[in-house]
């Protein structure tokens, strides 16, 4: 990853830092509450890639691309939503698995991933 996506992701791919419009003591104090919870979504998301469970989280229209164009971070912040939508997830899942019991291979499909996802 490069300088770049770093700079995009503090300033409006996830935090909005320009936005803030905080003192100099505030703004520090941002800055390094940002810098933690980027370095620990991060992490998060190389640790979804090497899972082999991005496809889950982040699609692309192209075709025959293996690599998504998400980063890390954005996966890594994408699965928070994942671990906090758990239980509303488990409910429209089984009420989706009832309504269509041919697609249950891919119920379990997601399933399991979204399990990867979130332990």
């Amino acid at each position: 990853m490069g300088i770049e996506a770093m700079f995009k992701d503090y300033k409006t791919g996830g935090y909005n830092l320009e936005s803030a419009k905080a003192n100099e003591t505030r703004l520090n104090n941002l800055i390094l509450l940002i810098a933690i919870s980027y370095t620990i979504s991060s992490f998060k998301g190389q640790e979804i890639k090497n899972k082999g469970v991005q496809e889950y989280i982040s699609r692309t229209n192209e075709r025959g691309r293996k690599e998504r164009r998400n980063s890390s971070f954005c996966l890594g912040l994408s699965s928070v939503y994942w671990a906090i939508n758990d239980d509303l997830m488990w409910k429209l899942v089984e009420n989706l698995m009832s309504l269509n019991p041919h697609k249950l291979l891919y119920y379990r499909r997601g399933i399991k991933a979204m399990n990867k996802v979130v332990n």
